[in-house]
């Protein structure tokens, strides 16, 4: 009789926490109910407001109520925005959120709590929380290390509220300031975007939260700056502005999730388009996270873009293209997927596909073997003196002049031309070499000389552009003041 290999355990691996993360979810998977299943891939927004006064495009459509010991009676798998969604007391919070993963893990067969997110793109985006500069600021101010600190301190408020995964950076380049959300940018040069955002990324994975990178893609290219337009690029200018931030901030800063953008892109929605959430970030760039919906996208393959025929539908389009959980509250991809996974209309195995991701995160962050993973601080610390004074150095680091009416010493300045220096290219590795980008004129990723493997997410983030000296740089001579009329500060000679 054949003995069982020592790492074997057919009736109870996902429970040994020496196994890897995958083969405990693959075990998961095969013991699930497709109740089961589907209540991992939605949140549940217990606090939405559905008068019209919202966060999220629609919402006074999309959101209703629910029976909460009902949504939960088989699990869960996200909890959305228990701290945003209306002012709560931290501590307060703390001990509502306590209660509810208690209620979810004791519903669900296998003890599996809710992974809980958050906005952070400023802060966390919660009552008394510390508020920092917008991403602008963060762009103006050139400094990576700055910002990556603050992130650092966003994600630590974040873990010891509870939370898990923060919707955060915004990796949209600006292309028209009419836009209404342009404010949420971090600035119109791919490169800056990119350097900012990975080292925003490393900060928040590096305190233990889970890193969203949005609006996967093409979100702030919207015709007429309008939110929710469609997007008219082509395919080559896709590619050398729109993606290159978020392969650097995967590459570079490790983030561990993705958020399809609500716009359209040559006809096809992000939200049911493969070639870019499989094929692209999957296949070419390897990320191994997991893709959540923005709010209401799935439905909104059916209401606004009219690419499907009802919620069941949607479902399967989004499922196929590699969006994993839909986000804020079950709706799609509850009964109308489940309806439309009986019938045959949707392969189950696309259920299994995005399940399987879920709960390997879940098992990777600790949510099913250790308390502290899942509980928050007694009295959690979203301000203190520290973060305020990160704050402000951010803020003032962040100071451009407009026109000099003074500031400067123009005379001095007439006397001696000035220059700016920017690295044009830089590999975060000091042992590494360049390998050929995987989109057209993509920044290129670092591999190690010695292995030829790309190098780890995160050995090191970008660099100040002020600060390093490992690239090669260009110099732009920019003209001094001259005599009046003079030209704006900044003009080219």
């Amino acid at each position: 009789m054949p003995q069982p290999h020592p790492h074997e355990h057919p009736l109870e691996a996902w429970r040994d926490a020496s196994l890897p993360a995958r083969a405990r979810a693959e075990d998961l998977v095969t013991r699930m109910t497709l109740d089961e299943k589907l209540a991992q891939l939605v949140g549940v927004w217990v606090g939405a407001d559905a008068s019209g006064g919202g966060v999220a495009p629609h919402q006074s459509d999309m959101a209703g109520s629910l029976d909460w010991d009902e949504t939960i009676r088989h699990g869960l798998g996200q909890l959305t925005r228990p701290y945003g969604t209306a002012p709560v007391d931290p501590v307060a919070g703390a001990r509502s959120l306590e209660a509810s993963q208690a209620a979810i893990a004791a519903n669900s067969r296998f003890g599996i709590p809710a992974l809980v997110h958050e906005e952070c793109l400023a802060g966390f985006a919660a009552w008394r929380a510390t508020a920092y500069p917008v991403p602008l600021s963060w762009g103006a101010s050139f400094d990576p290390e700055l910002v990556a600190e603050m992130a650092g301190r966003i994600g630590s408020s974040m873990r010891a509220a509870g939370v898990h995964q923060g919707l955060a950076p915004v990796l949209d380049v600006a292309r028209d300031h009419r836009w209404g959300r342009t404010e949420e940018t971090i600035g119109e040069d791919p490169y800056l975007v990119g350097a900012i955002g990975a080292s925003y990324v490393a900060g928040l994975e590096g305190s233990d939260v889970i890193a969203t990178l949005k609006h996967f893609a093409g979100y702030s290219a919207s015709r007429a700056g309008r939110n929710l337009a469609p997007v008219s690029m082509g395919s080559r200018e896709f590619a050398d502005v729109i993606l290159p931030p978020f392969e650097t901030a995967l590459r570079h800063g490790g983030a561990r999730s993705v958020m399809h953008s609500y716009s359209d892109v040559d006809g096809v929605p992000s939200a049911s388009d493969r070639r870019l959430l499989t094929e692209l970030l999957r296949e070419q760039w390897g990320f191994e996270g997991t893709v959540v919906a923005d709010y209401f996208g799935v439905r909104f393959l059916e209401r606004l873009h009219r690419v499907a025929g009802d919620g069941g539908e949607a479902a399967g389009l989004a499922l196929e293209a590699g969006v994993d959980v839909e986000l804020p509250t079950v709706d799609a991809f509850g009964a109308p997927l489940r309806e439309a996974v009986l019938d045959g209309r949707v392969d189950e195995a696309l259920v299994d596909r995005a399940l399987l991701r879920v709960l390997e995160q879940k098992i990777a962050i600790g949510l099913l073997d250790d308390p502290a993973a899942v509980a928050a601080a007694e009295t959690p610390v979203l301000d203190d003196a520290d973060s305020r004074d990160l704050a402000r150095r951010l803020a003032r680091e962040s100071l451009v002049l407009l026109e000099n009416r003074g500031a400067l010493p123009s005379h001095r300045m007439h006397a001696s031309p000035w220059s700016v220096r920017w690295p044009t290219r830089r590999w975060p590795c000091s042992a590494a070499t360049p390998s050929p980008p995987t989109s057209a004129r993509s920044i290129p990723t670092c591999r190690s000389a010695s292995t030829s493997r790309p190098c780890s997410a995160r050995c090191a983030r970008p660099a100040s552009p002020r600060r390093t000296h490992a690239a090669p740089m260009s110099t732009r001579t920019i003209a001094a003041a001259s005599p009046r009329p003079s030209p704006p500060l900044g003009t080219p000679t």
